[in-house]
């Protein structure tokens, strides 16, 4: 099941994004900081978080996105990652279809998403393209010398 994210889920999505042993200290901090303003910021428009919660409502994984600032029908998937326990499950395609799904019940025609091209990333770039995502730009040493920035994009 796909639901919003509650309160009770941010210690679990915390782990989920430390087990998953690829975000850094900085990118985990981050994350957390999306969510604190999405969970305690009730007038906030720019962040959407839903969860994939198991049979006992226990989150497995989770999706933050937002509309793009200053666009008309754009959105930017800015984080997802999914229990380690449970990865090869369809879990991360099942949340990316909902997040479409929402998209384009908003009228978006365009879903954006930036990664890194460090070699921890590799698998999260090979299930985008497997999602139909394709690379539209790439920013040499972006991030810091030998790590590009890669955006994602899918046209809806």
């Amino acid at each position: 099941m796909i639901r919003k994210l509650e309160p009770k889920d941010r210690p679990v999505i915390e782990k989920i994004l430390i087990d998953t042993a690829i975000f850094n200290e900085e990118e985990i901090k981050v994350a957390l900081e999306l969510i604190n303003i999405y969970l305690n910021d009730n007038e906030q428009t720019d962040y959407n978080i839903i969860v994939y919660v198991n049979e006992m409502n226990i989150p497995l994984g989770y999706i933050c996105f937002g509309k793009t600032p200053m666009t008309v029908a754009t959105y930017d998937m800015y984080w997802i990652a999914v229990d380690p326990a449970h990865h090869n499950n369809g879990i991360g395609k099942k949340m990316v279809e909902q997040l479409e799904c929402i998209v384009k019940s908003l009228n978006g025609k365009l879903i954006i998403v930036e990664t890194s091209s460090r070699e921890e990333y590799k698998n999260t770039r090979m299930f985008y393209i497997k999602l139909d995502y394709k690379e539209l730009s790439r920013i040499e040493n972006y991030y810091k010398n030998n790590d590009d920035l890669i955006i994602y994009g899918k046209y809806l």
